[in-house]
């Protein structure tokens, strides 16, 4: 509740002044101690976030174990983020709790190209099918952003190169029984050309604006509303007559998104309930050079859910949950479509001393595939000295989406996507904090994966459950307080993801990558840091025909505070120019200085 607390975590939101514990909410959907949880979970709190700088998510996040991604050019192109080998559409994407994976895209994925920092206050990132908890779409993995939520007020400004503005405002006002806050973010640039044979740059401008209250109805019941809303315009490259092939062009993208929820919290001795309901919609429109549109799309998706936790017997626990979704689409080429999901799951907890352990159960009612079943267990035991292994087991699927089911190519006899992953781990410490090791093996199978299959009893093919893959591997950590003032530290992968039909790397996942970074704090208060980021050698197709190089980036940075309330910063990105792409085709951005203020009282 608002009043009881320094630091208040709701469903991944939190009210900050002061640090406590690591808390985790994707591992059981209301938050829990880091340490009490067997699965592989990783968070990237504020301090992180603005340590990194600038409003670039994919610099943050590539500080993740097992995790990858894809863009098509520069920030606000699409961005796919693939963890442990899985298909980017089969990650679940919440903000503040609220699904925003998109209906109306073909594969009902969340393109992080259009998540900027600015109003970002939080990553809570689990690695590993978790649909016991969390439904469809969790195959991969979990991210919950949290929205800033902070007392007072900051902002910060920059500016650099390709015409780059970036700037973003944080404030919030906290009473006894209540809190409110706003955050807002603007972000524009002239960028450069996506296509990389390309020469005239593809800007991009972005608004984002959010929202969150809470307000204590009485001593165990609170009120709680987030609302966010953004909206940008991407200029992008195409395939113009007569080659067909990615180049320079007039078209552009407007994106506009908005979701939230509105619902109940009740804090009882030994019971804790959460209600809401909850709206997310995108939607997009293609533009051609005379501006007519020539694609638009509407994806919306409405839940109504109830999530809570009863401390049964001694250190005895059980979580439950029930919800029901519905989704909706239209766009230019396809009739409207609709589709709802029902489903109710049950976990059991145990921690007592140095053990914790969890095992539960889901079902799921799809209105078109029926029933569908799925279970998760994990196992967190401390040896001493914060050394502990962990364990976890987890299915995890995903519902065939409205453009798969209902579109032009679609097939109303789909099954889901079905996915079984198993990890074992060591870990000592937590991350960011003094001696921090971690080494995690993994495995995930993955069945009934939806591709488009061409046929010749239907004009251009259809969606179909054709393959089947397999991701495994290991993901490391560490990071070490050199002195007191100079921290190192980095993750690296190797995940080796196979088409089991065909034997061949799935496209686009390199085996090996990983971020090396450090950080030193002068004693007259200046702060300096790198960042290394690399991957191996990848395949842009199925067929393993085309093939991606591997690449690193340098990123150096700096910040000089100003007494307690100014701080300027500034950093190089790419410091060596490398030139490189994720996709084949899109360029990425070249050697980039940025400066900036950054102010709170």
């Amino acid at each position: 509740m608002a009043q009881d607390s320094d630091n208040t975590t709701l469903l991944g939101v939190e009210i900050v002044e002061d640090r406590a514990d690591t808390i985790t909410v994707t591992a059981n959907g209301l938050g829990t101690d880091i340490g009490n949880t067997g699965q592989a979970v990783t968070i990237i709190e504020r301090e992180e976030i603005e340590s990194v700088q600038g409003p670039d998510a994919t610099r943050v996040l590539q500080r993740t174990p097992g995790l990858s991604l894809t863009r098509n050019g520069g920030i606000g192109g699409f961005t796919g983020v693939s963890v442990r080998g899985a298909n980017s559409e089969q990650l679940l994407v919440l903000v503040d709790g609220v699904k925003v994976n998109d209906p109306s895209s073909p594969s009902g994925g969340f393109d992080f190209g259009n998540l900027l920092l600015g109003t970002a206050g939080k990553f809570d990132i689990l690695r590993g099918s978790n649909s016991t908890i969390w439904g469809s779409d969790a195959i991969g993995g979990v991210v919950d952003v949290s929205t800033r939520a902070e007392t007072g007020v900051e902002g910060n400004v920059e500016y650099g190169s390709r015409d780059t503005l970036y700037a973003s405002a944080v404030g919030g006002l906290k009473g006894d029984r209540y809190f409110a806050g706003l955050t807002s973010s603007f972000y524009r640039t002239d960028g450069f050309s996506a296509a990389a044979s390309g020469t005239e740059p593809d800007g991009f401008e972005q608004v984002a604006l959010g929202g969150t209250a809470f307000f204590d109805i009485t001593t165990n019941l609170e009120l709680f509303v987030h609302a966010n809303w953004s909206e940008g315009t991407l200029d992008i490259d195409g395939f113009p007559p007569p080659t067909f092939t990615l180049a320079d062009t007039q078209e552009t993208q407007e994106t506009r998104r908005h979701w939230g929820d509105v619902g109940l919290a009740y804090y009882g001795n030994d019971l804790t309930l959460r209600a809401a309901y909850s709206l997310s919609d995108t939607e997009r429109d293609n533009l051609d050079e005379e501006g007519n549109v020539t694609f638009a799309g509407d994806g919306r998706s409405e839940r109504v859910q109830l999530r809570g936790e009863y401390r049964a017997i001694g250190p005895v626990t059980v979580a439950f949950g029930a919800e029901h979704e519905w989704s909706d689409y239209v766009t230019s080429f396809d009739a409207p479509g609709e589709i709802g999901i029902s489903g109710a799951y049950v976990q059991l907890g145990f921690a007592l001393g140095d053990i914790a352990a969890h095992i539960g159960s889901r079902v799921d009612d799809h209105e078109l595939f029926g029933t569908n079943g799925s279970y998760g267990a994990d196992l967190s035991y401390g040896l001493g000295n914060d050394w502990r292994i962990r364990a976890s087991v987890g299915e995890g699927f995903k519902a065939p989406t409205l453009y798969q089911l209902r579109s032009f190519y679609g097939n109303a006899e789909l099954r889901p996507e079905e996915s079984t992953s198993f990890d074992l781990g060591v870990e000592k410490g937590q991350r960011g904090r003094g001696a921090h090791i971690a080494l995690t093996a993994f495995r995930r199978d993955t069945t009934d994966l939806i591709n488009f299959a061409f046929s010749a009893d239907r004009p251009f093919g259809f969606y179909d459950n054709t393959a089947r893959a397999r991701a495994q591997g290991f993901e490391a950590e560490a990071g070490f307080e050199v002195t007191g003032a100079f921290r190192v530290a980095g993750v690296f992968s190797y995940v080796d993801a196979e088409d089991r039909a065909t034997g061949l790397d799935l496209a686009r996942r390199p085996r090996h990558f990983g971020t090396l970074y450090a950080d030193w704090d002068a004693p007259f208060g200046l702060k300096l840091g790198a960042d290394l980021r690399f991957a191996g050698e990848s395949f842009d197709d199925a067929a393993n025909s085309i093939a991606l190089g591997g690449y690193e980036v340098l990123d150096l940075r700096a910040a000089l505070p100003f007494g307690e309330t100014l701080e300027a910063y500034g950093r190089v990105e790419n410091v060596f120019n490398a030139d490189y792409a994720t996709a084949r085709g899109y360029a990425s951005p070249g050697r980039g200085a940025f400066v900036g203020v950054r102010a709170q009282m």
